[in-house]
């Protein structure tokens, strides 16, 4: 396929398998399952040459995530080096479930009870994989791609929650716990890009860990994270919260706020931040150093109706001197969720967790492949926002455009020119059952995917017709 050609190789350029043969086959794995995006291995394949191959391929002991993902990760990258100013490195864990009945291969996620029939508790056991993700993107929210992703099973961490029943968890070194891959994440993901100073760093409260502020200050970089918990702070005989309310609210910031049925509403939070002296665990004294680090608190004091009241307690060593740099701060930790819309599309554009692989390491390999597709579904949808005007050729090839041109017809659209990326990724949308009506928003990841996969045979039946008639 002639399209998967032009952003494949660039995607692949830096991968280094240590035989060649893998590095070719991986490579025409990928364009298979561009082509397919969401459809099984075999049916994505075609045939069981193909197949067979892609099975070899994933089973491979030579072959590992940090191998499928390094040609990416150096795109990453150029990317980011291709821009200027400050770039959010998102960080998060999600989980893949799968349905197996036997568990050892794949490794157990969760086991407990459930109410049964007859309302009897039934133990269950759920099996699958963890990954912890880093997606770099800018401050206008285009996903440049992803500087690091860890795998692993509760299996490596067996005992450790039984271990925290008996001594305190801040005793237990941080390398024995799974929260250790948040600070592996932010040494590899810094390390890539070369520019610490310009990486800012973002997590929710799973993130608020100190080793994890520690390991961002020795290395140069920032983080803005979401807090939990209540450390000590100052002289060591008050706390953060303690500090923070002898603080006085500094300004109100008015947003708007869908609640879980969609219905929008106007919330007022009251603004504070201050710079306190934040000390490390007790037990730890001796190892990680007192930090001065910057606390904001944004808050909507009247619980309304229909939702849960916003209540945001961040953490950085970011300078925030003023209600604008506060307000900075709100906008970059906003953006965190947009690599959960990342793993969203990686487990239903994707479909990664209907795989019958049957072993960690096979559906590992499977997942980081998956990654390089869900990245580009992603910064298809985002790069139309942030950039409307961009030339089409940016992200289409010229057969795709001339597609394109042929099977949706234009709309006229006052502010964007006929040959902007906009208008060719309204088409392809279109052809993924977007209406393009004129109060609708602009199209989704979901609307993206199924219009490239609608495209991919469009575009294979219009060569086979070519070649035909050529014959």
């Amino acid at each position: 396929m002639l399209a998967a050609k032009s952003w494949i190789d660039e995607e692949l350029a830096g991968c280094q398998f240590r035989d060649m043969r893998l590095g070719k086959r991986f490579r025409k794995l990928l364009e298979q399952l561009s082509e397919g995006t969401g459809e099984s291995i075999p049916l994505a394949c075609q045939d069981w040459a193909n197949t067979k191959a892609a099975y070899r391929f994933l089973s491979n002991e030579r072959v590992k995530e940090d191998t499928i993902l390094a040609g990416h990760f150096q795109s990453t990258r150029k990317r980011f080096a291709a821009i200027n100013g400050p770039v959010l490195i998102l960080h998060d864990t999600t989980e893949f479930t799968y349905s197996r009945n036997d568990t050892e291969p794949i490794g157990i996620l969760h086991k407990g009870l459930t109410r049964g029939p007859g309302g009897r508790q039934q133990p269950y056991t759920v099996c699958g994989i963890s990954m912890h993700s880093s997606l770099a993107v800018t401050i206008d929210g285009l996903p440049l791609g992803l500087a690091a992703v860890k795998f692993w099973t509760r299996s490596k961490f067996k005992g450790t929650k039984a271990l925290k029943r008996k001594i305190n968890p801040t005793r237990i070194p941080i390398e024995e716990k799974e929260s250790f891959r948040w600070l592996e994440n932010v040494k590899q993901s810094t390390a890539l890009l070369g520019e610490p100073q310009r990486c800012v760093h973002i997590g929710d409260r799973e993130s608020d860990i100190y080793e994890l502020f520690c390991t961002a200050h020795d290395a140069g970089t920032s983080f803005l994270l979401r807090t939990c918990v209540d450390r000590l702070a100052g002289d060591g005989n008050r706390t953060i919260s303690t500090e923070m309310k002898q603080v006085a609210v500094k300004g109100l910031h008015r947003i708007e706020v869908r609640n879980r049925k969609g219905e929008l509403s106007e919330a007022t939070l009251e603004l504070k931040w201050k710079r306190i002296r934040v000390l490390p665990p007790i037990s730890k004294k001796k190892k990680y150093p007192e930090l001065t680090l910057t606390v904001i608190y944004a808050q909507e004091l009247i619980p309304p109706k229909g939702r849960e009241k916003i209540d945001w307690k961040l953490i950085t060593n970011l300078p925030v001197r003023s209600r604008k740099d506060t307000l900075q701060m709100l906008t970059w930790y906003a953006m965190r969720w947009k690599i959960e819309t990342f793993h969203k599309i990686l487990k239903s554009g994707c479909k990664v967790e209907e795989s019958k692989l049957p072993t960690a390491e096979r559906l590992a390999n499977l997942i980081s492949s998956f990654c390089i597709l869900a990245w580009r579904i992603f910064w298809m949808t985002m790069i139309n926002r942030s950039s409307p005007e961009t030339r089409p050729t940016v992200a289409l090839t010229n057969t795709e455009i001339h597609l394109l041109d042929q099977l949706i017809k234009d709309k006229t659209v006052q502010h964007l020119s006929r040959n902007s990326l906009s208008t060719y990724v309204v088409k392809l949308a279109r052809l993924g059952g977007y209406l393009a009506r004129a109060s609708d928003p602009p199209p989704g990841n979901t609307v993206i995917w199924r219009g490239l996969s609608r495209l991919v045979d469009i575009e294979l039946g219009f060569l086979l017709r070519s070649q035909l008639l050529g014959n």
